[in-house]
């Protein structure tokens, strides 16, 4: 992440800290100019400094507002604020760009006359995630702040790298450590203790869209996320790979919620997968692959019918899903309170 923000330090941050936390001599300047000195560009940039490029592969010229701040780039509280700020805007707008792109380009719109299609649901769906990632980011901002403060195990240049083969297996390394914990977590956010206090906030979309893919309880989705950042603590992470990473999880969170079921895979949990998750709660709790759940006895196949666009989205199947769903629902939850609308009301008594 200190590529990442070098970034925006240079491109908006710097003018931004420079506004709102000036340097005492340019302070005193505003405040009174008759009687202090006038700060210029030329002496502020003989000011000592400690900027350094965050990768040996490019480097951005700081401009003078690097220099105008009491706050310079390595303060540690300045560090934590544009952390933050960076996860919680840059994450809304990779999320608003690839839920929309999916929506329009991949999301079947008939999943809106399923019966178990939410009233409004998109827009629950968005008002949820805009809620919530603020407290993400809030939650996700200190492990970055570590990382950038030198406390994790990233490296910049290839040959930093243990072997130079670690740099190809650094990606099946990574997936095979997040999948396995996400894969912990998830079925632990299932247990009674937690599922009605965090969980149930994501499963209340039986029938998501890719608006759902980030629809969490701040706490749900963080704690889900934490493999992702533990992981550059524990083992070498190269630099670009790691916001390379960071950019695919987002974009697959997407697409597992698509609704569009490419193939029946034995090893991807892809989004028929995702979609047995949604529909039948205790199944298929991996992330990336279905190893885990294999292994943990809570693989569900998914129903052959899916990949079929005219089989499912048949009312035989849609009763199927609907009378197992509502029945396991049931053994989850209790009482169902979503509200499903009165046209889906009426279409999911027709189907019945």
């Amino acid at each position: 992440m200190d590529i990442v923000l070098e970034v925006f330090d240079t491109v908006f941050f710097d003018r931004f800290w420079a506004a709102v936390y000036p340097a005492s001599s340019l302070a005193a300047y505003k405040e009174n100019p008759q009687h202090a000195s006038t700060p210029t560009f030329s002496s502020m940039r003989e000011m000592p400094t400690s900027i350094q490029p965050a990768t040996k592969f490019f480097q951005l010229e700081p401009s003078r507002y690097a220099y105008l701040s009491e706050w310079p780039r390595d303060n540690i509280y300045r560090q934590g604020a544009s952390l933050f700020l960076i996860t919680w805007i840059f994450g809304l707008v990779l999320y608003f760009i690839c839920s929309t792109l999916s929506y329009y380009l991949v999301f079947d719109h008939d999943t809106f006359t399923h019966p178990k299609y939410l009233k409004n649901q998109v827009r629950k769906e968005i008002r949820q995630t805009m809620q919530s990632m603020p407290f993400m980011s809030l939650c996700t901002a200190p492990l970055f702040l570590l990382e950038v403060r030198g406390f994790g195990k990233l490296y910049d240049e290839p040959s930093d790298a243990p072997f130079a083969l670690y740099n190809i297996l650094q990606f099946p390394l990574f997936i095979c450590f997040t999948d396995f914990f996400i894969y912990c977590i998830h079925r632990c956010l299932h247990h009674p203790l937690f599922y009605k206090r965090l969980h149930k906030k994501h499963h209340k979309w039986i029938m998501p869209t890719p608006f759902a893919s980030h629809a969490f309880h701040p706490l749900d989705g963080f704690s889900q996320s934490i493999p992702y950042h533990v992981f550059p603590f524990l083992f070498p992470l190269q630099k670009f790979a790691y916001v390379a990473l960071f950019v695919f999880i987002n974009i697959w969170t997407v697409l597992i919620h698509d609704g569009e079921y490419v193939a029946n895979s034995y090893v991807i949990n892809g989004a028929a997968c995702h979609t047995m998750h949604h529909l039948y709660f205790n199944y298929n709790y991996g992330q990336f692959t279905t190893i885990w759940d294999r292994l943990g006895g809570s693989y569900r196949q998914p129903n052959e019918e899916l990949f079929s666009r005219e089989s499912k989205m048949s009312k035989d199947e849609w009763e199927r899903q609907t009378l197992e769903m509502e029945k396991l629902q049931k053994e989850v939850e209790g009482d169902d309170d979503r509200d499903y609308g009165d046209e889906s009301r009426r279409l999911q008594k027709k189907v019945l």
